[in-house]
Formats: C-alpha cells, sequence, structure tokens
C-alpha cells in the first residue's frame, strides 16, 4: 500500500505570538483521496496481513457515518478485497453518504441492532458472522489492533519528530497508541477524546499491554472538549470549521480534527504551553464526516 508523503505545514494565526508559541499541522489528510488520514496507516497492515493469510475478504465493524467503514470501502476496492460492514443499528433509507459511498464501492452492509452489536466481539455473534459470509480477515472497530498500532507508528517521519508537543484526536485510542510508541518518550503527547468520559487513557495502556509494547509517562488524554459527546457539535464549533478553512485554508470535520485544534489554541489562550512551546498538531484526516454536517 503506497502512502503519499504529507507536509507539515505552519498555522500562523496572529495571535499566537503573544504567547510565544508556534504551532504546524501534520496533514495526513492529503496521503489519500479516499483512504485518508490515520486510517490508511491502520489499513496498511493489516491488508497485508489478509494477503499474507490468503484471505480476500475483510469483515469490519462501525457505525453509520463511519470514516473507518468508509475508508475500508475504499481500501477494499483499491486492493481487490471484497468488504463486509456490520453497521450498528437499524437500516435508514435512503443510505446517509458514507454508507452510500461503502456501497459504492462495493462493500457489502449489514445491521446489527445495538443490543448484539455491544456483542460484537463475542464468539456467538463472529461465528455466525462466519456462517453467513464464509472466512473473513477481521478488523475491529474503528481499526485499532497491534497492526494499527505498527502503521500509526510510521505517520511521523524522524525529522518530524523536533516538537515539544505532539497533539491530536482520539476516537479508539490506536492512533495515539501509534504515536506515543513512535516517539520513545521524546515530547510531550496530548490526545484530545472525541468521546465523553474519561476511559481512554485506561484503554490505550490496556493496549500496550495487551500487545506487549512498552509504556512511557510523556503523554495524557484531555476530557474537556468533547463537546457533549462522539459526534456531539454546537454552532460555535461549526463556526470554527469555517472560519479555519476561509481564513487559514485549513479543512476540518467537527467530530474529531475541529475538536482537537479548538483544544489546542483554548489551552494556548490559557497559557497551558510555555514560551517557545513548537506544538505539532497531527491532522488525521476524516473529511467525509463534513457532509452530515453541511459542509
Amino acid at each position: 500500500m503506497k502512502i503519499s508523503e504529507t507536509p507539515v505545514e505552519e498555522l500562523k494565526l496572529p495571535w499566537l505570538a503573544d504567547f510565544g508559541v508556534e504551532l504546524y499541522v501534520k496533514r495526513e489528510d492529503l496521503n489519500n483521496p479516499d483512504i485518508s488520514g490515520n486510517k490508511l496507516h491502520k489499513l496498511k497492515y493489516n491488508l497485508e496481513e489478509a494477503k499474507h493469510q490468503g484471505l480476500n475478504t475483510l469483515l469490519t465493524f462501525g457505525g453509520a457515518y463511519s470514516n473507518h467503514i468508509y475508508a475500508t470501502a475504499a481500501a477494499g476496492k483499491a486492493y481487490g478485497f471484497k468488504t463486509i460492514g456490520i453497521i450498528r443499528g437499524e437500516e435508514h433509507l435512503p443510505l446517509n453518504e458514507t454508507l452510500q459511498f461503502a456501497t459504492n464501492n462495493g462493500m457489502e452492509i449489514q445491521y446489527l441492532d445495538r443490543t448484539r452489536y455491544r456483542l460484537k466481539n463475542s464468539a456467538l455473534v463472529l461465528n455466525e458472522l462466519k456462517r453467513k459470509f464464509g472466512e473473513y480477515f477481521l478488523i475491529p472497530e474503528g481499526g485499532t489492533n497491534e497492526l494499527a498500532i505498527k502503521g500509526c507508528m510510521e505517520i511521523l517521519k524522524e525529522n518530524e519528530k523536533d516538537f515539544s508537543h505532539c497533539c491530536l484526536s482520539v476516537g479508539t485510542g490506536g492512533t495515539l497508541a501509534g504515536i506515543i510508541q513512535g516517539f520513545k518518550g521524546q515530547s510531550k503527547i496530548i490526545g484530545f477524546s472525541a468521546l465523553k468520559g474519561e476511559f481512554l487513557e485506561v484503554e490505550v495502556n490496556s493496549l500496550f499491554r495487551q500487545f506487549n509494547m512498552p509504556e512511557f509517562d510523556n503523554w495524557q488524554i484531555n476530557n474537556d472538549y468533547h463537546f457533549g459527546g462522539y459526534a456531539k457539535v454546537n454552532d460555535q464549533l461549526i463556526e470554527f470549521v469555517k472560519e479555519n478553512e476561509t481564513t487559514y485554508g485549513l479543512p476540518l470535520e467537527p467530530i474529531y480534527t475541529a475538536k482537537a485544534l479548538y483544544g489546542i489554541l483554548d489551552l494556548v489562550r490559557k497559557g497551558q504551553f510555555v514560551k517557545g512551546s513548537k506544538i505539532l498538531f497531527i491532522h488525521t484526516g476524516g473529511l467525509q464526516g463534513r457532509a452530515g454536517f453541511g459542509l
């Protein structure tokens, strides 16, 4: 799987100089038109492993607006895999933009009600799916597994790690885990949770233990900028998205990346970054999620 080189661009907000802070953006939203951002890195080694095992069907899980479902469908079409998406909830027609794109790219959609979806990792459900679809290569919801973490360790090149802070949005924790492993204890890493609740730190640490990876203490998760929870937004956040695109040419989406960048800038204003800080914000893509908000 080819992953294009992406630039690191300075976000030149005039007022940042007042706080003695520099802010840069790693533009992973530019690495692929459809399998963009962190999803491309998460899928890279999963697809290689599926081929190694001689499996030509990818099965995965997600919500109706999932970036992961969108990217897996695109990757399947591009690299010759049949794809099956198990979607949380009931069918709603017409399909939204995400699921329509997935089906247009050959993904077969199957729905699970929310009660059964909570059992998606159980042997009962997985064996039932095997009886229905035959042998498949399983990719977890959100794409997070050991192979995904390995891929996310490659998001930054060595010459792109010369920052005092590295910040990014967090959903399942897989991308953050890869970034932490990639930095090997250097710099300060802040993940901004897109979900309500204070559980992601435990999730990330459990990933390290599950896959026998070293644990580091140079990272934290900020839970203050979820705007009410997953996919919850308000007018202020939507205006923030529009302003960044029209004024600074930086497209964001309100589910993940806008919340993280909003949080970074708010912490700068509150003096949480000392003078001389050089911050890197990793843009994790997912711009397909804008359509559901009329952006």
